[in-house]
């Protein structure tokens, strides 16, 4: 071990964190499991029957299946465009920028986090690509420092982009349980990732992150580098058969026609609907899959990327299911009223903008799914923003900001970057955590601060 990790406590203490973590903290599905048992559980104390327990978990169980397919979507979209020819040779023109090893961590985790706001997906497979070029033309950074840098993204500014779960969520009418529809109405994204108080919030944490990432770089000679950890530098390679028999697979026109009338039909959404403001998941999904149909130029090419995304897909397909019936277990019973008053008690309008900003952030370590863990919220957390009369947008964005928390900690989301860059989480957690413990306090503040400059706007019947 370095010495630089032993004069620096705190990514002392996140190395053991995480040590803690892998050892004790299972599998996120396992982790799905255990909360239908628990919310089951207390729905039992709280006086609800249990046939009508089981019902509503049976019954609701499938009711998130267009959400569930929207989410995969979004991690196959990501993947499709990060990993087409244009945008890698993009990738490898931008790793020639940065000239130190300080340079490179800004750079990559400026990258990180501004591609994070376009897609969660996009942004961990293009730093980490961005990652492995780089370190082939500054190999004196410190290749865990850098590998942090590449997850900021993940852990600090995504859910304010156009990819958050729970935003997309809320302005997709499809996207929607009807128990919650009918307690928030549709919220456009104007009133969350559009405010000016979301942008200005994703600014100062965007800058406070590259700073820490910065301060904590090692100098070179206190680096472990990526050929410290003995990892073969591989570029990417988009291999495509030339059959003749196959033509049709190849076909230039046939990709670039179909991603040219896809993309006209987004154009004229847009234009129709009031530009980005009228964005919602199917949108969303539907532009990035004829972006990278074009980018990738042949149905061949296409489908091979769509393949290799979807093993990331697995545990969206498989646990979203299971947060649904939970959803059902809360929205339908005695315990969301109970969760309703709990809030209500334990907090004043002043204070509710950092119960919620806890609360989300404490659920997160155990439920590490943005639109899974929304959808078991915000029921509860929505029903007493109206009650207290807070705005009912930024009530979603202090969730937003707060979600990302648990994801500086929880190894869950950093797996695809993992696997892109050949490291374990404890290798990156001590840098995570660190930008954790300047996080907390920073997130808090903004969610604060900001609740008090929004109206509340009555939602409008659904």
């Amino acid at each position: 071990m370095s010495s630089a990790i032993e004069r620096r406590p705190l990514v002392r203490a996140g190395l053991a964190l995480s040590d803690f973590t892998e050892r004790w903290f299972p599998d996120a599905f396992v982790i799905a499991l255990l909360a239908v048992l628990v919310t089951f559980v207390a729905g039992l104390a709280a006086g609800e029957a249990p046939r009508k327990l089981v019902e509503v978990f049976g019954s609701d169980f499938w009711v998130l299946i267009p959400f569930t397919m929207q989410m995969a979507m979004v991690i196959v979209g990501g993947y499709v465009v990060a990993s087409s020819p244009p945008v890698y040779r993009l990738i490898r023109l931008l790793a020639g920028i940065p000239r130190s090893p300080r340079g490179a961590v800004a750079f990559v985790a400026f990258f990180s986090m501004a591609t994070s706001l376009v897609s969660w997906g996009l942004s961990l497979v293009f730093t980490g690509l961005l990652v492995h070029e780089i370190c082939q033309r500054v190999p004196k950074v410190d290749y865990r420092a850098i590998g942090a840098a590449a997850y900021l993204g993940l852990g600090s500014i995504w859910a304010f982009g156009l990819s958050s779960s729970a935003a997309l969520m809320m302005a997709t009418r499809s996207a929607m349980p009807p128990a919650l529809l009918a307690i928030t109405g549709v919220i456009p994204l104007r009133d969350t990732i559009f405010l000016w108080q979301s942008a200005v919030s994703a600014l100062v944490i965007m800058l406070a992150s590259i700073a820490i990432a910065v301060w904590s770089c090692p100098r070179e000679e206190e680096a472990k580098t990526q050929e410290d950890f003995g990892i073969e530098y591989r570029p990417l390679t988009i291999a495509v058969e030339r059959n003749p028999a196959q033509r049709m697979e190849g076909s230039r026109a046939l990709a670039n026609a179909v991603a040219a009338l896809g993309l006209v039909y987004v154009v004229l959404t847009l234009v129709q609907k009031g530009g980005l403001a009228a964005l919602d998941l199917n949108l969303f999904n539907f532009t990035f899959l004829m972006v990278g149909l074009l980018l990738h130029q042949t149905p061949r090419a296409f489908l091979k990327a769509v393949a290799a995304s979807v093993p990331a897909t697995a545990d969206v397909l498989i646990q979203f299911p299971f947060y649904a019936g939970i959803f059902g277990l809360i929205s339908k019973t005695v315990l969301s009223a109970r969760l309703e008053q709990l809030f209500v008690a334990l907090s004043t309008k002043e204070t509710f903008p950092l119960l919620v900003a806890f609360y989300s952030a404490a659920l997160g370590l155990f439920v590490p799914s943005g639109g899974g863990k929304w959808v078991i919220e915000a029921p509860y957390v929505m029903a007493a923003a109206k009650t207290f009369h807070v705005h009912l947008g930024w009530t979603v964005q202090i969730y937003n900001a707060a979600e990302a928390l648990p994801n500086l900690l929880n190894p869950f989301w950093m797996l695809p970057l993992m696997g892109i860059l050949s490291v374990r989480a404890r290798e990156l957690a001590g840098y995570a955590i660190l930008q954790l413990v300047f996080h907390i306090p920073l997130v808090f503040l903004l969610c604060w601060l900001f609740a008090g400059t929004l109206p509340y706007v009555p939602p409008v019947a659904p």
